[in-house]
This record gives C-alpha cells, structure tokens and sequence, in this order.
C-alpha cells in the first residue's frame, strides 16, 4: 500500500501550495538511520519534491524521488529485504550541495533541483543525472489507481558502453545510443537492469513496459518525407501480388504507413487480399529532414527483405505465428531522397509486418541515456558501483537474491523436441542415446501430454503415456537420466481445475469472456491463472506436486510464461487480459514470470526441502535467478540470422544478472524447405546444426530443441557424417570439462560470478571489445568464437589486450590486441585459451554424476600467474547452503614455474578422500595441444595437504 495517495483533481493544488510554500525556503533534510530524506522546494508540478538517498551498501545506493511530500512504500518485488548492520556513511552539506559519502562512493546531490550524481572513493565521476535533475513525472490513471509516468535522464559520455536489460533478439551488443524496449514477450525478455563500461549499474525498480536508452516513441514512416514509386509526393506505392499467378497484381494502393503488427491490425490489409494467397512490395523513396544515424525497427512474420538506397539491410524469416524484430542503423543526409523497397512474403494465412523509425539523436541528447516508464507510485532506482562488472553484478545479486547452485545434472546434455507424442518415443530416445554412447543427462516433455481438451489439468493422456510414473522411474534407473516437463499456466475453460480456481478466484477472466479460442483444433477457450495471488500460487503448486511432482520429476518447463494468454495481440489487449490480484496491469505488466517462478520454487522447496529447484521458463525478470529459473530465448526460427543474435542475446542477459540462458540449439521454428529437403538444403540442414551446438556446448545450460526435423544427434546426420562426429566431439568435451563447469556454478553462487561473459567483462579497459558480440569468455579461462556464417571455413576474431592466448586444440600462442583469420573447419569451431588459466578436465563419462572425478586432468596455461578453484558438493541437494561443500584452491606462478594445489577446504558426505591429478604444461614455447590420450608431464596423489610441482 502507499503512504499516501490524494486524488488526481487534489495533486495539482496541492503542489501548487506546496511549491508556493517551499519557494522562499531552503530544502529540507533529514536524516535517518540509512540515509537522508530531502524535501526540495518545487518549481513545477511535474517536477521533485521529495528525494531519498538511501545507503544499501558501500556500494549500493537507493534512490527515491516523487513530485509529493510523501514516498510510496509499495513492496518491491524484485529487491529482496536487506540484512546486516547498515553501513558507514557520512553527510556533509556545502552551498546547496549534499554529499551523502561511504567508503566506496559518494552521492552528490543538488538541494535545489534534486540532481544526483555519483563518483568512486577517487572522486572519478560515474555517472550523473542530467542538468536539472532529469526527473519527470506525468500524471495518469491505470485501472482507475493513480500513477505517474516517470523518467530518469542520466548524461553519458561518447565512449560509455551500455549493456544487460535482458534479452533481446536485434544483435546488439552495445546499446549506447540505441533504444531497448523492456516489455516481455516471446523472444523478448525485459530486465530493468543496465551495467555500464564505466564499471556501475542501475537497477530501475518499475514493473511497467520501460523504454530505456533514446526513450522516444518510434515514428511511423508517415513522419518522414515519402515518395511514390512514380514520384509522387506523400506516399509509397504497395503493390499486392498473387502468389499463385505470379505477376498478377491483387491491389495496389497508397500507404504511407506499414502498421499491421498485431492481430487487431489484420483488417487494415486491402479487402481483396487474403495474407496466404499473396506476397507485397512497398516502393518508392524516404528522405528525411535531418542528418545522422537513423533507426529503423522492422517487424515481420514470414519472409520479408528491406533495401534502402539499393542495399539489402534486411533478409529475415520468421514463422507466421510470431514475428520477430530487426534494428536497422543507417546515416542519412537531410534533404536526399533513398530508395526503398520492402518486399515480403507473409508464408501464412496469419502473418504480422510493421516498420517505424527514430530520427536522429542531436546535440546533448548524443550523450544522454534515460529510463521512461508507463506507470508507477514514484520514481525509483538502486545506484551500483563496482571495480569490476563481476562485482557491479554482484551488487545486483545483493538487492535481488542469489542464484542456487544447480543441480550437477543441469550441467550436461538435454534432449528435446516438439513433441515427444508417446511415452515409448521417450524411451526410444533414451535407448538409443545409451547404445550410441552419446553422454545425456536430462530428457525433457513438452507440451501437450494431456488430453487435447484439458490443457491445465497436469493429467497424462493415458492413451499415449500409459504409466507416467513407470516412464520416468526407468529413465531413472535403467537410462540414468533425468526428467524435466513443460508446465503451462493457462487453464482450459469446463475442466475441473478450472472450475475450482475460478471458484476461488485466482484466474484472470477476461480472455473467457471475450469468448476467444485458442491455436489448438477446433480451438478452446482458455485463460491463465494469476501469479500475483499468493494463495493462487499455492494452489497452482499443489495441482503440480499432486498430479506431476509426485511422479518423480526432476525439473519445470514453465512456458510461455510472459504471460502470452492470447497470442500477437496488441499491448493494450493484454493488459487487458490480465488482472493482478495487486494492482494495475499496466503497472506490473512485466513481473508475471518473477511471480509464477516464485510459486514454483516456493512450493517444492517447501514440499521436498533438500531437493534442489531447476526452473526453465521462457521469461523472466529482475530476482528470477533467485528462484532457480533459467532462461531460454524462446521460439527462434532455424536461420543463420537467428542464430547469430543468439550471442548478444545471451552476453546481455548474463550481464543483467541472470547466469543461466540457453537457446533451442538449431532453432525452434524451421522452414518448410528443411521438412523434406533437396541435397543442397539438407547440407545447409546439418551444418547449421553443427554451428548452433558447438555454440551450444559452451553455453551456461546446453540444450537442443526444436520443431521436425527431429533434432536427436543422429536423426541430423548419420554417424559417420562430419556433423555428426564434430557434435559428439563437444558433447564428450563439454563432460570432459564438468569439474569446469560446476566449479563455475559454485561460483555463482558463492561468489556471485557470471558463466557467460562478454568480453568488456574481463578485458573493460581494452576499448576494442566495446562492441563485440560474436565472441565471448565462458568462465575465466576460455574465449569461444562461433562460426555464425554458412560455408564459412574461416572466422575472423579479436584475441584481447593484456593477455597472450593459446589455440585449444594446437597450443600455438598468440600475442593478445590484435585481430586474426582463423582456420574453423565445419568440425571445430575456433577456442581459445587465456594465459594463466587452469583447466580441470575429469573422467569420460555419459552422464555426470555416472563416477566421482577422482582422476582430474590440470592443463595449465603458463605465461602469467593464474589461479581457478574447484568447487565439490552433493551435486543435488541443498546441503551446500549449510556449508556442506569442498574447494581446491589452483594456482600457478609464472616466476617460480610452479603449480600449487592447495590446501582443501570444507567437507560433504562422500567427498573424495583422495585423487589423482595429472598434469600438462602449456607454454608459449612449446605448444601442446589439448588431448587427454597422452601421457602427462606429471602425476601425483593428492589427500587434501598442499602439493606442489615445478615445471619440467
């Protein structure tokens, strides 16, 4: 609840007085046990009177403002209760400036206009708020609660690099200058959380669609000067073509817009056109009355192609059923007319295409970043610094929650298709996993297990899955493999489920009473249950654990968890269709995953304690990794474009504080020409494929899916097939690197580290890898470069500054700060190995828990000192959380020539009392190639004493 709320007809008298009072004064400030609380005087009614500055930590700081004389004291939902002493701080007050001071940073503060700016214990300038203060509050109404629309406006210097916010499919690494809409949808994860290069980060604590960057509304076309294919002023010619007799024109028409991106907009097609029956150009020319950097957002369902001044900028398909989005940044000069021509081909009786621009941003405004919200009690952010991104990140993970260690078996392989029809496909699959010795860890059912007409009741289909319970105790105990199922949060209108939550009311109405139906033959009525009840959540915990849970799963698929009650409707529907049990839907339209994976995990933890929670939903936002919910980037199509901006994706979503994200290795949607393919398409079949899992293997989870065709390993390529070989060569090498990757999973949580990493992470100060995102760290030690283009046989890469590197698979070193073409045949994708690393390498093994690692492998990486420490635990409980785990501290020094392993440290029920370490020296003079087949330099035992062993 608030502390105080007028109505809206009191607010602008109220000011008034207020600001007529406050005028000849000075501001007011208190002090208080964590900060201070200022009351400024209000020249406007639009502008701050009342600020807190809050001292979270030394290096975090709240920020608080509203045009009122009180603050909301709304619960976030994203910030988790802060524990401990508060810390030291000090205020001091000099001319109209406040500076509230820790030993970290200071918080400076103008009295007059409530402007903020924050510096180091240096007194280098991080970041400020614009001139002004750069605070906005526009009054407005959502579901009769009044709100503001709020924005923060902070300066930003050219070579700021910005980056985080969650996921977002355009391929942009960095996203200074560019806009980012935070708003959930398939493929689109929003995360109100931006780490800057300059090494801070800001948490904007709103739950309302957010544009954050340039946070100026997208123009449609109609905005730019248009002219005709002929010539004529005023528009562009749209010609509609029949597919069937092709040349045949259908219409054609003026349009001086393209809006036809949601479902509302499909009857603004000409009424002769039927969108399966024909394909459209729009022609003519585009000038604009500015010069610079132009965006253009398109939006297109099907095949669509974009050429401005005659270059191709776009050639992007996406299925009909759910577009996608391409960022076009082009420099146009004021008053010089470009030729344009949109081409599309909607390949569907429901297809969706849409383009807008932004003009140029000029003068100030080049060096300015905002947060603009829709709807909130006040204006609210947490100020985060850091001496490095781990550690500005670490900040995150203070104010929203730390993520759990996953369990072991997360780590290794998940196979997945849409859809496994019949409980024998299941155990198919699994046999012939085990027969081929292709290691496998979790199998996983997506949807439509029950009955076509009970979506919702958690019931097996008995006719296709017989003994559910069976299924999964052989998967247990004969494959040796997990299970994981796809658990939805809409619930089918006439079954019993329903009835009773509707009963209760923990369902959202509208969409049943809008009478609309589903994708799903003949179509049925349906709507979600609402995340933000709490006794709603409870219950819809109790449906899973009595119909599901019990039966023994491992772990939860939860889709489409945006919520996507209705598909491709138009933001205004789905508000509508929701109603939070809290609030206004427009005021928590972004925070359902955050609630529905709270309820999950809440509920298991509650009803099998020591059994760790694995979450996998389509969305999420800030605190989701507190509640062990992995992310993945939704139903991407199975293209060479898709693919690549899966690795910005991925790089900025681990860097909003969310370490585990994953892709549908190959892509979710697939082209009808790969459904039965000609020699050519199947080539180009199998070595996208190979590309997306080589990527796949150093992702933070590793998981193929997708629609037919059939994704399994050798249902993609026979065995002898490159393809083949080079997948099983990283899957065996990904559970060769276990003992990597789950000591990098203990230090996420432990240390609140990052598995996938942008290269500004590690190498910030090298101005070089600002915007690189086709490469990228995956832990400390390795740099990953896919291949992302068809045929290609060589990719061109950035080794950074600071560091030499080594070739994985040769050991031939290379200096750091310069750019090379490297050798990457279909079968190898181009790794790297940094200086100093140290890499554990464990057993052969087809599942990861199948034996403890009491043979590790050490390539030690010479040239600078290193050090890594392997992280041990029960693998699939919560014992850690009481400090049942072990470490190993690893460290080389380049001086001495020495590999030390440490002294172990804690201890759990059935740690390895002793092992064996074999060592291999990797030295800029002598390259020695990664291969577990050799003999090593050295072996020794190992009982938990330090040990130490010099170079040979």
């Amino acid at each position: 609840m608030l502390t105080s709320y007028p109505r809206l007809a009191l607010v602008g008298t109220c000011l008034l007085t207020s600001a007529l009072a406050a005028s000849a004064q000075k501001a007011q400030v208190a002090r208080q046990a964590d900060g201070v609380l200022i009351h400024l005087p209000t020249p406007t009614p639009d502008a701050v009177r009342t600020l807190r500055l809050q001292v979270v930590s030394d290096k975090v700081i709240h920020v608080q403002a509203s045009p009122l004389d009180t603050l909301s004291t709304l619960k976030s939902l994203m910030v988790v209760p802060q524990i401990g002493p508060t810390p030291t701080w000090q205020y001091t007050e000099k001319k109209g400036v406040g500076r509230l001071t820790t030993p970290a940073l200071t918080a400076t503060v103008s009295l007059t206009t409530g402007e903020v700016s924050f510096a180091d214990a240096t007194g280098q300038l991080l970041v400020q708020e614009r001139a002004g203060g750069g605070k906005i509050f526009v009054p407005t109404v959502a579901d009769g609660q009044p709100l503001y629309q709020v924005q923060q406006v902070f300066q930003s210097p050219t070579e700021e690099g910005i980056y985080g916010l969650g996921q977002h499919q355009n391929g942009t690494m960095n996203y200074k200058g560019q806009q980012v809409e935070l708003a959930q949808n398939n493929t689109d994860v929003a995360v109100p959380f931006l780490v800057s290069s300059k090494k801070y980060g800001i948490l904007w604590d709103n739950y309302s669609i957010t544009k954050v960057g340039d946070t100026r509304d997208y123009e449609p076309l109609s905005t730019l000067k248009l002219y005709a294919k002929t010539g004529e002023p005023g528009w562009l010619t749209a010609t509609y073509f029949s597919k069937a007799k092709p040349g045949e024109v259908v219409v054609q028409r003026p349009e001086s817009v393209i809006d036809y991106e949601y479902l509302e907009d499909q009857k603004n097609f000409p009424t002769p056109v039927k969108l399966g029956e024909v394909a459209a150009t729009w022609e003519g020319s585009i000038e604009s009355g500015s010069t610079g950097l132009h965006h253009f957002l398109l939006k297109n369902a099907g095949y669509a192609k974009l050429y401005i001044d005659g270059k191709e900028v776009v050639n992007k398909w996406r299925q009909a059923w759910n577009p996608g989005t391409s960022v076009v940044s082009l420099d146009l000069v004021k008053g010089r007319k470009y030729t344009f021509k949109l081409e599309w081909n909607p390949d569907g009786g429901e297809s969706y295409l849409g383009l807008k621009w932004l003009s140029p941003l000029v003068g100030a405004h080049q060096q300015e970043y905002g947060f603009r919200s829709e709807a909130g009690p006040d204006l609210n952010y947490y100020f985060v610094q850091g001496n490095s991104a781990d550690e500005v990140i670490s900040g995150y993970r203070q104010l929203t929650g730390p993520t759990p260690v996953v369990p072991k078996w997360a780590m290794g392989l998940w196979q997945s298709r849409e859809r496994y029809k019949t409980q024998q496909e299941m155990l198919d699959v699994a046999a012939e996993f085990r027969k081929r010795q292709v290691p496998l860890d979790n199998i996983v059912l997506d949807w439509s297990y029950w009955k076509p007409a009970e979506w919702g009741s958690q019931e097996f289909d008995p006719s296709r899955f017989p003994d559910p319970a069976g299924l999964i105790k052989t998967l247990h105990e004969q494959d040796h493999l997990h299970f994981m199922i796809s658990v939805w949060a809409k619930i089918y209108e006439g079954i019993p489920v329903y009835s009773d939550f509707k009963a209760k009311g923990y369902l959202y109405p509208r969409n049943v009473a809008n009478r609309t139906k589903d994708w799903i033959a003949p179509g049925y009525t349906s709507t979600f249950y609402d995340a933000f009840n709490p006794a709603a959540r409870t219950a819809f915990w109790n449906l899973m654990n009595a119909k599901l849970f019990t039966k023994g799963i491992d772990a939860w698929w939860m889709d489409a968890s945006e919520p996507d009650i209705y598909s491709n409707t138009n933001v205004q529907t789905r508000k509508e269709l929701m109603a939070p049990a809290i609030g206004s839907s427009t005021q928590y339209f972004n925070a359902f995953p955050l609630q529905n994976a709270k309820g999950i995990y809440e509920g298991q933890r509650a009803t099998a304690p020591n059994q760790r929670v694995f979450l996998l939903t389509r969305s999420g936002y800030a605190g989701s990794q507190r509640y062990a919910a992995a992310i993945w980037s939704g139903d991407i199509a199975s293209r060479w474009e898709d693919f690549k901006n899966q690795i910005p994706a991925g790089l900025n979503m681990s860097l909003s504080g969310l370490p585990y994200w994953t892709t549908d290795i190959g892509g979710f949607a697939v082209e009808r020409r790969y459904e039965h393919p000609n020699a050519q398409d199947q080539e180009e079949w199998r070595e996208l494929q190979t590309r997306w899992y080589q990527f796949g293997a150093f992702c933070p989870l590793f998981r193929v899916h997708g629609q037919f065709p059939y994704r399994e390993i050798y249902n993609i390529a026979p065995a002898g097939h490159p393809a083949y070989q080079s997948m099983l060569y990283y899957d065996q090498l990904r559970y060769r690197l276990m003992p990597y990757l789950y000591s990098l999973a203990g230090q996420v949580h432990h240390q609140n580290s990052t598995i996938m990493r942008g290269l500004v992470m590690d190498f910030g100060a090298d101005a070089a890898v600002r915007n690189i995102g086709d490469e990228f760290m995956f832990g400390s030690s390795l740099l990953v470069a896919p291949v992302t283009d068809y045929r290609a046989r060589t990719k061109e890469l950035y080794l950074p500054a600071t560091t030499g590197w080594f070739d994985f698979y040769s050991g031939q070193h290379y200096a750091g700060g310069q750019k090379l073409t490297v050798d990457a045949p279909l079968e190898r994708l181009p790794l790297f190995v940094r200086e100093g690393a140290i890499l554990p390498f464990g057993p052969a093994v087809q599942y990861a828990a199948e034996k403890p690692a009491d043979v590790l492998t050490l390539y030690v990486y010479t040239g600078q000192n290193g050090a890594f420490s392997l992280y041990e635990d029960e693998n699939v409980n919560y014992n850690y959380e009481k400090g049942a785990f072990a470490t190993i501290p690893l460290s080389y020094n380049e001086q001495a020539k020495t590999l030390t392993i440490g002294e172990r440290k804690g201890t759990f029920p059935g740690m390895l009392a002793q092992r064996t370490f074999r060592v291999v020296w990797v030295s800029p003079e002598k390259a020695t190639g990664f291969n577990l087949d050799a003999a090593p330099a050295s072996i020794l035992t190992y009982s938990g004493s330090a040990v130490m062993i010099k170079m040979q």
